[in-house]
């Protein structure tokens, strides 16, 4: 009975053991997608959610700007206690028909106060920082955006690059697998006096040349999913793997929108020009607001305050009330000579008005820049595509040619590594301008319309 109830445990603990393992199994094979790169990095990458922050911090800005508009108010009170060592003036009692006399030397004091005070009129300087708030706000929220754009862009960036050392690998294979089936076929020629060592030694360092060249393209493609992990802030020992779509010739050689439709659109959404043109808008109100250093400020005061003496033959509610008192006051600053300070204040701000007029005007030169980029890349990658998906096809006919004559004896074996050379030429260049293209069409539908799709 024992041994049965064993054996059952041993079956349980295996069955639990496969379930963990299967789960494992399962998450670490997890492949993400782009959008799947795209979404997690939005939740969690820092530098976004410094940004994020710094939202918050300008929405409190606001808050407090807006607040300034009210009165404050403010309640005081002041305990003292006083000594008074020379007194000689004495307070007499009578209790129980004896007369007493007692000299206070020792005396309390309270204050008590409640003040207030309101700013009526101060050149609107208290209405113009609600705006510069305001805007700063709203400049905080754009340049949020605009570093989720950029994290967009380097995910988008990272991913193609990921795609096109996946597919590197798989045609390094491949060519490896030739290069060891050649390398075959030379041994069993050099058996029969067909092919000299020589000979075979070149088919040899061929085929370790190829084991090198995919060591390498391995060793990059781990390098560029480090580099995505880092970018989603995930810091496991995880295996990090993507999903790898079908792209046809169709995608790669679609339609690529006018430079033009492409930049004008992206003045419209682009997150980076709204916020610089938001910044001439705030550098415009803060001339406003040094201005109005040369305004007057009018001033509205106002308090109430009571005191008691623990010397008063009162109780202490009744000098609470006796010595009530209140008092209502208007101030008026008027400035008349501040040492050119207001001056100063409004060049400096019309100096960085002007300042933010430029750097808008260079930050759509530099997206015409930018967008006029990828448009060239995309263009001229669709025709490199196309002329190397050509010289594949010819390249591959020629090279089975050699090494069927090869096998045959009819062609040697420099031929035939010229013909694999030739053809390992064509397939890269058609990788490289395939994933080229479809990168620079991508980053276009981005600053067009900020769509990102695989």
């Amino acid at each position: 009975m024992h041994r049965e109830n064993m054996k059952r445990m041993k079956k349980g603990l295996v069955l639990i053991g496969v379930m963990l393992m299967t789960a494992m199994g399962g998450q670490a094979q997890k492949k993400w997608s782009m959008q799947d790169c795209i979404d997690y990095a939005l939740a969690n990458n820092i530098t976004l959610k410094k940004s994020q922050l710094q939202k918050q911090s300008a929405t409190e800005d606001l808050k407090g700007a807006k607040a300034a508009l009210l009165p404050t108010v403010s309640a005081s009170t002041n305990q003292s206690l006083g000594y008074q060592p020379w007194k000689m003036s004495s307070i007499s009692t009578v209790t129980n028909g004896t007369l007493n006399t007692k000299v206070d030397k020792t005396f309390y004091n309270g204050n008590y106060a409640v003040n207030a005070q309101w700013t009526v009129w101060s050149g609107n300087r208290k209405q113009n920082t609600i705006k510069l708030d305001q805007l700063a706000e709203q400049e905080a929220e754009l340049q949020e955006h605009a570093t989720a754009n950029n994290i967009q862009e380097r995910i988008a960036q990272i991913y193609a690059q990921i795609l096109y050392l996946d597919e590197h690998v798989k045609v390094s294979e491949q060519t490896l697998e030739t290069s060891r089936k050649t390398e075959e076929r030379g041994k069993e020629m050099l058996e029969v006096g067909k092919m000299s060592k020589a000979d075979l030694a070149q088919l040899t360092a061929q085929r370790a040349n190829d084991e090198y060249a995919i060591v390498e393209a391995r060793s990059q493609l781990k390098t560029y999913k480090l580099q995505m992990k880092q970018l989603l802030e995930i810091t496991d020992e995880q295996d990090f793997d993507v999903v790898i779509p079908e792209i046809s010739d169709a995608t790669v050689l679609a339609e690529i929108p006018s430079l033009q439709s492409v930049y004008e659109d992206a003045l419209l959404v682009r997150p980076e020009l709204e916020r610089l043109r938001l910044a001439v808008k705030r550098s415009g109100v803060s001339v406003n607001i040094a201005k109005a250093g040369w305004l007057p400020t009018v001033n509205v005061t106002g308090g109430v305050s009571t005191s008691t003496n623990s010397l008063a033959s009162d109780g202490w509610g009744n000098q609470m009330k006796s010595n009530l008192s209140s008092q209502v006051g208007l101030g008026v600053n008027i400035p008349i000579y501040d040492g050119r300070s207001t001056k100063t204040a409004v060049n400096k701000a019309k100096i960085q008005q002007m300042t933010a007029q430029l750097d808008l005007q260079d930050q759509e030169k530099t997206l015409y820049t930018n967008i006029q980029t990828f448009w060239l890349n995309a263009l001229n990658n669709q025709q490199k595509y196309v002329a190397a998906s050509a010289s594949v096809e010819s390249a591959q006919q020629s090279y089975d040619l050699l090494s069927e004559q090869f096998r045959l004896g009819l062609k040697n074996i420099v031929e035939l590594m010229k013909g694999k050379d030739a053809l390992l030429t064509a397939q890269q260049n058609q990788l490289q301008s395939k994933y080229q293209a479809l990168y620079n069409e991508q980053m276009l539908a981005f600053y067009k319309d900020g769509s990102l799709k695989w």
